[in-house]
């Protein structure tokens, strides 16, 4: 796909709070603008890396909006509107579209376990709820229940489901749906986005992409151009902080990266606990040995 919906190279943005933990919208400003300064095409609001499950509706729909106003036409904002209740994930869909998102990323339905009848009548009452172009978050790690190979073909059909935000780590399923479908496909794990673009995947929505867009974006870039081990040579320098953001949850070590390097960020919030001091300095390493001194 030499157009992909959203761009190459997003970032799943943190929600900055205050040292009181409220929401932090001059901070949520100030670092999209960074972002999109700083090699993202699009940026996902309101993800797991953006604390989804703890932050209110009212707080989803303030910081979109901030979010919006300061990117404007520069990148895709794209709203994260999944929940595991089909009603409530409609009802911010409509929010989002209403608040200037570009599209909507829905996670599959977690903890319920539906089946795929189940999944499917979900994805499709979402899709069909606003104009927007959705991207499906297949995540079964977190959700218990993966979106099977059948289920995404039906899914492609309807024409507002666009792209897969895959995290299933199944790279011959993946390929299997690149073969029958239109779908764009983006690494969900940010050290199999190489590995996916070898069997058509278009890009990442990543985490290490806060502080190393510009380099994934060189990655991608290789890749594309032919130049596939210029491209596993990037691969291989980032590494580091492929894994390293996630020795611990992703969220933890993302919003401690971000401290370092001075960027908004501010705590997490219950039941997450911030990075220790040992994670920090870990932390620091793995960025240091990636070509970044925090």
């Amino acid at each position: 796909m030499t157009n992909p919906p959203f761009g190459r190279v997003l970032t799943a943005m943190v929600t900055p709070f205050t040292d009181t933990g409220e929401l932090d919208l001059d901070g949520a400003q100030r670092l999209a603008a960074h972002l999109i300064e700083n090699g993202n095409d699009g940026l996902v609001i309101s993800g797991t890396t953006g604390e989804a499950p703890t932050t209110s509706d009212a707080e989803k729909e303030r910081l979109l909006r901030a979010v919006t106003d300061v990117v404007g036409d520069r990148a895709s904002v794209i709203a994260g509107v999944g929940t595991n209740d089909t009603a409530h994930s409609i009802e911010l869909a409509r929010t989002a579209e209403k608040n200037g998102a570009r599209g909507l990323l829905v996670v599959s339905p977690y903890y319920s376990k539906p089946p795929q009848e189940g999944l499917l009548a979900h994805f499709r009452a979402i899709a069909d709820a606003t104009d927007l172009p959705v991207i499906l978050y297949d995540i079964p790690g977190r959700t218990g229940v993966p979106i099977e190979t059948e289920t995404l073909v039906r899914l492609a059909e309807h024409d507002r489901i666009v792209a897969v935000k895959d995290a299933k780590g199944d790279l011959a399923a993946s390929a299997q749906v690149l073969a029958c479908t239109d779908l764009a496909y983006y690494s969900g794990e940010d050290a199999l986005t190489l590995p996916l673009l070898s069997v058509g995947g278009v890009g990442v929505v990543g985490v290490p992409t806060h502080l190393f867009a510009e380099q994934v974006g060189r990655m991608i870039g290789a890749y594309l151009a032919g130049d596939v081990a210029a491209a596993a040579d990037l691969h291989r320098g980032l590494l580091p902080v492929f894994v390293g953001f996630f020795r611990t949850q992703g969220v933890i070590l993302a919003k401690a990266a971000l401290r370092l390097a001075g960027l908004p960020a501010g705590p997490v919030r219950r039941p997450l606990v911030d990075a220790t001091g040992d994670q920090v300095e870990r932390l620091r390493a793995d960025c240091a040995a990636a070509g970044l001194t925090l």
